[in-house]
């Protein structure tokens, strides 16, 4: 029986449940509008901590950049402190709230497409149920997604950091800075998406088999290894996709910018703003699509297993090929040459 193509089976479950897609963006958004919010509201908590004195303000309302820049030197002086710490309290906070939320989130659209293959299955076909799994495994695969992305970041702030040992001041080459630090950037943004990918496809063998964080983790680079083609080839349809989107959006975006001295700058960003959020939804639904593959390879049954050959031995000047026959082709029933009576 020939069996459909992962890539399609995910094109199909998203444009059959566009509930899939919609789900991923509810929860993408609002954790994303929450932490906005959040951000903001920080700023400006901290900018209500700065000292403004009579004599800023003075300065500030002359309009000369000179004094302008004066002024907001003064006003920021020694606040660098807060603002770090703050900082670094906001991104402890998001790191943890996100690991929460998209681990209960992933959870439920993992279930959801479990649901939605064994619905579509052949009714002669027995499936397996989804085994016990916990929590706990799915917030070890995003913890490791977060410390990850750390380790990103500051791999991307290393060259910036080293730029004076690489461009000293007697000997600058501003050149050779630029080309470390957009080559830094690239392989470690390279590396980033390949283990977040890694770590995100992980998280279907969690819901599926009730496998742990480190169980997930070898599950996954054991359907690479086996099935290295059908992921190879979702992985590429969808990344097409992806770029077709990206490229749609940027080419559509111009036309509001293209009305830029025609309409008011509030009816252009409104336009930009639309076309993003639209390039998103896309991105979303595209997400859920590649997963929804994941899932049916992961689930459609392995590769006929080939018959072993032997090599050919070397007996005298014949060479032997031994085949391997399976046990069951052989009939117990019929004589061989070790049950013949001696002399026949």
């Amino acid at each position: 029986m020939n069996q459909r193509s992962p890539t399609l089976e995910g094109f199909r479950a998203i444009l059959r449940r566009p509930s899939f897609g919609l789900a991923e963006i509810t929860w993408r958004w609002s954790f994303g509008a929450a932490a906005a919010l959040l951000l903001a509201l920080a700023f400006f908590e901290y900018l209500d901590t700065l000292p403004v004195t009579p004599t800023d303000l003075l300065l500030l309302k002359t309009r000369q950049p000179a004094l302008i820049s004066r002024a907001i030197v003064h006003i920021f002086r020694g606040s660098s402190l807060r603002l770090v710490e703050a900082v670094i309290v906001l991104l402890v906070a998001l790191a943890v709230a996100w690991i929460l939320v998209a681990s209960l989130a992933r959870a439920a659209t993992l279930k959801a497409l479990r649901a939605y293959f064994r619905e579509g299955a052949n009714s002669s076909r027995t499936l397996e149920g989804t085994k016990c799994w916990r929590l706990r495994s799915l917030f070890g695969l995003n913890f490791f997604r977060v410390a990850v992305t750390v380790a990103a970041a500051v791999a991307c702030l290393a060259p910036f950091v080293f730029s004076n040992a690489i461009s000293p001041p007697d000997n600058p080459a501003p050149g050779a800075v630029l080309l470390i630090i957009l080559a830094t950037v690239m392989l470690v943004c390279l590396a980033w998406s390949v283990v977040n990918w890694f770590l995100s496809l992980a998280a279907v063998f969690v819901v599926g088999d009730g496998q742990d964080t480190f169980g997930a983790i070898d599950a996954a680079a054991d359907l690479c290894r086996t099935r290295a083609g059908p992921v190879f080839a979702a992985g590429t349809w969808f990344g097409l996709a992806h770029v077709g989107a990206f490229v749609v959006a940027s080419s559509v975006v111009m036309l509001p910018l293209g009305f830029a001295g025609l309409l008011p700058a509030g009816v252009i960003l409104g336009g930009v703003l639309l076309i993003t959020l639209l390039y998103f939804a896309v991105v979303d639904f595209l997400y859920m699509g590649r997963l929804a593959a994941y899932v049916a390879i992961i689930r459609s049954p392995g590769l006929p297993a080939a018959v072993e050959t032997a090599a050919p031995v070397s007996h005298g000047s014949q060479q032997l090929a031994l085949s391997i026959q399976p046990q069951s082709a052989i009939d117990p029933d019929e004589l061989i040459l070790s049950d013949l009576p001696a002399g026949t």
